[in-house]
């Protein structure tokens, strides 16, 4: 098994987008890229931690790659959008992949480059690469947050 961990703006909405991947195994919403140790959820609405709401996304390489994943990242928000998605605002929201190989940073590094040529967006994306520092797991009840409500998605986009 492998990881991954993306921000696109609130965790909810996209780790419902990845587990719906065949090949996914596990998905994991926390917090990742900034300064407090052990941040709450509460510590980083404030904006002050430097931490941006990620998905952890366990998979199996032999079912699904991470090219593909990167592809769900892009389709599940707007990655022209510095530091919020919808009426989500603030750096937690900012689009990231935080990449934990050399490989995923080159696949990453590629795939932003290759979707930016492409055109797709107006304007230029946003979304930072950047090496992935400590993973802290969020509070269990934003664990799964709409499948444990029976919803399939909320605004991504």
């Amino acid at each position: 098994m492998e990881s991954a961990i993306f921000g696109a703006g609130c965790f909810w909405g996209v780790e419902a987008a990845f587990r719906q991947v065949p090949g996914v195994t596990a998905t994991e919403v926390g917090y990742s890229g900034g300064r407090l140790q052990n941040p709450t959820y509460e510590d980083v609405c404030t904006g002050r931690t430097g931490h941006a709401e990620v998905v952890r996304v366990t998979f199996d390489p032999e079912q699904v790659s991470y090219e593909a994943l990167l592809n769900v990242f892009w389709a599940c928000h707007d990655p022209t959008q510095r530091n919020r998605q919808g009426p989500d605002i603030g750096t937690q929201y900012r689009s990231v992949i935080f990449y934990q190989t050399p490989v995923q940073e080159e696949a990453a590094r590629a795939a932003l480059a290759q979707l930016q040529e492409s055109g797709a967006y107006p304007r230029p994306i946003v979304t930072e690469i950047a090496a992935a520092g400590p993973f802290y797991r969020a509070e269990e009840y934003h664990q799964q947050y709409l499948e444990k409500r029976g919803l399939a998605a909320c605004h991504i986009r």
